[in-house]
């Protein structure tokens, strides 16, 4: 099996338990008695985790060797999701999900995947944004199909009324990430970077300052969509037009699968308008279709335009992790990927508190803000980089 294809072997194995647990946990942690706060601190604990731990892959991942990086963080992916299967111990849930390897989204942005958008950069530049392309859908798919199959205990439940309690069923998270560490030790030397003598020369070096931008950027782009993440559009959804959790999950299934359709046509249009005009004329859009949704006179029109605003609004992540790659030397890639993604999760906690807040003044202001940002993110995006020749070009021909 190429690296390639044991690389989306893993994705999908981790975005299925990503999108299986992240049902799951909400719906323990529900049932062990613990207060908003508590919970709300086992949840913050997740992102500040993805984030510090993205930031260490950046700081040593070269250092360490990505396979042995990978390998390390997949095992912490079975310890944590072992702890939050067998305890309601706050302090030991918030250290296990500092360890930054759980996520609430299937296509989760962390250390895990800082370290496979580098290993996946190793493909040619020809065909990179495809891979990128296909590598995002695996995640859509797995997840949503994992998300579907979080109802299965409860459903079971009813037939075999002794089956173990929904946190037991965790379990499964140990066992999948064996079965990506075994995937993962089979990978080849070829994911690795060239070593340089210097152990300093490693991480950023020629493209700090461009990194340093791009990731204000991707910050903006986050704090954007913290105001409408999927729970807060099911409360509101719920509020506005009486519409049930069990409505809302077809939504977002449909979403999700959307989502994959839309990553696999992002690599094929990247390869031929370009990375960075798929990044933003694809997603302004998008941005323009989430404002109007406050606007939607039924829910079937807010829906419509959710999905329609879902088929574009994701096409900017594969285009982006190629472009990424393109941007800066190979050396530099797990640096640049990790301090990219560490940058989302840094401001991301902070759009839902604003977006709760804001709803006592309209409810459609979450939605409004959320575009109004992101589109001022894409108009940065482009007006920032459209002159910048990328590390995969080849050097401007010398006029005679």
């Amino acid at each position: 099996m190429s690296d390639v294809r044991l690389i989306f072997s893993v994705q999908a194995v981790r975005a299925f338990l990503y999108g299986f647990s992240s049902i799951l946990i909400g719906a323990s942690l529900a049932t062990t008695g613990l207060d908003a706060a508590s919970v709300g601190a086992v949840f913050t604990a997740m992102l500040l985790g993805m984030a510090i731990s993205a930031l260490a892959v950046g700081r040593w991942g070269e250092r360490f060797g990505r396979r042995r990086t990978y390998t390390a963080l997949l095992l912490l992916m079975g310890v944590a999701g072992t702890v939050f299967a067998l305890t309601g111990s706050v302090p030991l849930l918030i250290l296990a999900a500092l360890t930054g390897t759980l996520s609430t989204d299937p296509n989760e942005s962390g250390p895990i995947t800082s370290v496979e958008q580098a290993m996946l950069s190793s493909t040619p530049a020809t065909e990179r944004a495809r891979v990128y392309g296909r590598y995002n859908a695996v995640a859509y798919l797995a997840g949503a199909v994992g998300a579907l199959a979080a109802g299965g205990p409860t459903a079971l439940r009813e037939i075999l009324p002794g089956l173990p309690p929904d946190q037991r069923w965790l379990l499964l998270m140990p066992i999948g990430a064996a079965a990506c560490v075994l995937l993962a030790m089979r990978l080849s030397t070829a994911v690795e970077v060239e070593r340089t003598p210097d152990p300093a020369a490693r991480g950023l070096q020629r493209s700090r300052g461009t990194v340093q931008r791009l990731s204000a950027l991707f910050a903006l782009d986050a704090f954007a969509g913290g105001f409408i993440v999927q729970t807060f559009m099911v409360f509101w959804f719920g509020r506005q037009f009486g519409a049930t959790a069990e409505v809302m999950g077809l939504v977002f299934f449909a979403v999700g699968l959307l989502q994959a359709g839309s990553s696999v046509l992002a690599g094929w249009l990247g390869s031929r308008i370009g990375l960075l005009n798929t990044m933003v004329f694809t997603h302004l859009p998008s941005n323009v279709l989430l404002a109007l949704v406050p606007f939607a006179p039924s829910f079937l029109v807010a829906a419509l335009l959710l999905m329609a605003r879902s088929a574009l609004s994701q096409m900017d992540v594969p285009a982006r992790q190629a472009y990424l790659a393109a941007l800066v030397d190979p050396a530099e890639r797990t640096a640049a990927a990790a301090y990219t993604n560490a940058a989302r999760h840094v401001v991301r906690p902070a759009g839902p508190a604003l977006a709760s807040a804001s709803m006592g003044m309209a409810a459609g202001i979450p939605f409004l803000v959320a575009g109004g940002l992101k589109i001022v993110y894409d108009l940065a995006l482009y007006v920032t980089f459209r002159r910048v020749r990328l590390a995969d070009d080849p050097p401007p021909t010398p006029r005679e």
